[in-house]
């Protein structure tokens, strides 16, 4: 299509009865009965308000909005560890881009996991991928345990002594703490929650002795309440220079849990190439890179043909890691 007529910053203009010749293809289906959008669009995002998640997502819908020619707004659907909110969409909104939601990599773990009411490869039309998180273990400032090395070497003296909090069951925080008992032959005990702020409100309570979350953590780590004993990257984080990996303590895992956006299947292409377009101004735009930037976050940049191949191997790879930790429940 040529950039006479999809504009990703501007509403789009669909053709009349008149008709119009795309070039090197026949015409898709029909956008809109006339232009796109002309109402606000729905971001779902499947954690509660308050979270790091719901912070970035809120960041990126104010920018993206700038770009799109209507506001883009954050709904909140939390549960079924950042799957409910998808599959809601999945399952009742119509393909005309007015709701998209995240996609976190719950949605491609949990139907290896066990039956589910969608199929990530068929039910969605992928729009971009953002970013991916930046996952630590924290206690609270009290607590004995100074390193990783520390609390594991409790935990095998201990068996299920540790109860730790996650953002729900199938998470990547989940999934990656019983990889990390598997790998250093420790008992712990989950308990998860419907987001960050939930975890956070249960380590500073003392109903969880450790959290594995992502970054809404930093403030009360930044102020002392928290410590922090490891980020899962390949390197240190700019904001914790001095907190080492996994890696560095002997435990071989890198954990970044990548997402994206997308709405339900049948979408429109050009509605799609118009969502975006703006969304990647949105993603470059210095107010949303400060947010990144404050919960140490790095943009994970794909276009809509690339982000479509890589679901592919995501659901590969995800399907591998729960028979390899049989996680398939009955």
């Amino acid at each position: 299509m040529s950039n006479r007529i999809w504009r990703p910053s501007r509403r789009l203009f669909v053709a009349s009865s008149a008709g119009l010749v795309l070039s090197g293809a026949s015409a898709p289906a029909i956008l809109a009965q006339g232009r796109y959008p002309t109402k606000p669009v729905s971001l779902i995002v499947p954690w509660p308000a308050g979270g790091s998640t719901d912070i970035h997502f809120r960041a990126l819908a104010e920018a993206t909005s700038k770009h799109l020619g209507e506001r883009v707004v954050v709904e909140n659907r939390a549960g079924g560890g950042g799957t409910l909110g998808p599959a809601q969409m999945a399952a009742n909104s119509r393909p005309d881009g007015y709701t998209v939601a995240q996609m976190p990599i719950t949605m491609f773990r949990l139907p290896h996991m066990q039956r589910v009411a969608f199929n990530p490869l068929t039910d969605f039309s992928y729009v971009i991928h953002v970013a991916g998180y930046t996952f630590g273990t924290t206690v609270r400032a009290d607590s004995p345990h100074k390193s990783m090395r520390d609390l594991i070497e409790f935990a095998r003296a201990n068996p299920n002594a540790i109860n730790y909090g996650t953002p729900g069951a199938g998470t990547t925080l989940h999934i990656t703490m019983m990889d990390i008992a598997s790998r250093q032959k420790v008992q712990w005990t989950h308990v998860p929650f419907r987001g960050n702020s939930e975890t956070n409100a249960a380590i500073l309570g003392g109903h969880v002795q450790v959290q594995a979350d992502a970054t809404g953590w930093g403030p009360l780590v930044n102020s002392g309440q928290l410590r922090l004993l490891a980020t899962w990257g390949k390197q240190r984080t700019r904001s914790w220079p001095n907190v080492p990996t996994l890696q560095e303590q002997g435990i071989d895992i890198v954990s970044a849990s990548p997402f994206g956006i997308a709405g339900p299947k049948g979408m429109d292409p050009g509605i799609v190439k118009v969502l975006h377009d703006a969304f990647k101004k949105g993603i470059e735009d210095e107010g949303h890179m400060r947010v990144m930037n404050q919960l140490d976050q790095d943009v994970d940049y794909m276009d809509t043909a690339t982000y479509n191949d890589y679901v592919k191997k995501l659901s590969e790879e995800m399907r591998e890691q729960v028979e390899r930790l049989s996680l398939r429940r009955a």
